[in-house]
């Protein structure tokens, strides 16, 4: 028997009789079931790409656990860090979309409402310049024409929206009239 394949056949062994008990002491660690089987699943792949090193077979599993239990230090560090990272993410959500999103929903559906009904370019002039940020010079060429077109389309656009919309737009609440669609006339 080769060498390579003595070390290949010990490996089966060990990890035959080692690992339910590896996987019982990663369930006892973790919070979830997954997290286990990835502790174990980790620490063979570990045990496989060193099979060479693997101390005898009574000894082998001591040396299993030794690197379990890094594995499993890994994975709650890496925990603290996904945890962390989404604290972090959380906070900037919360600062760029500020208090409760659905207290906005009326006047959003009513500004969409009213984005609606400007013509195609008026509407494409105010959303490349509010919503994208662009300059006017920058949506003029974005949509091929002259700066002063955008212009005079961007400030037509603003007054016809505000027109649609108005400076008020009330107390938050259902806004049933924005979104509903318009009832066929009987008799057609």
């Amino acid at each position: 028997m080769s060498s390579g394949t003595e070390h290949e056949e010990r490996f089966r062994r060990v990890y035959a009789a080692d690992f339910g008990p590896l996987l019982a002491y990663a369930l006892r660690r973790v919070a979830q079931p997954e997290d286990a089987a990835d502790v174990v699943a980790e620490t063979f792949l570990v045990a496989w790409r060193r099979r060479r090193d693997l101390p005898a077979d009574g000894e082998a599993r001591l040396w299993l656990y030794g690197v379990a239990r890094r594995v499993l230090a890994n994975h709650h560090r890496g925990g603290v860090r996904r945890q962390r990272l989404g604290e972090r993410l959380r906070q900037r959500i919360t600062a760029v979309i500020g208090g409760d999103p659905g207290s906005e929903v009326p006047e959003r559906l009513a500004i969409r409402a009213a984005l609606t009904r400007l013509g195609e370019l008026d509407r494409e002039v105010l959303l490349l310049t509010v919503w994208e940020g662009l300059e006017p010079r920058e949506a003029a060429e974005v949509l091929r024409v002259s700066p002063a077109a955008v212009r005079t389309r961007l400030s037509r656009a603003r007054a016809r929206l505000r027109e649609l919309v108005g400076d008020d737009l009330g107390r938050p609440g259902h806004v049933l009239d924005v979104v509903t669609a318009p009832a066929p006339k009987e008799g057609r």
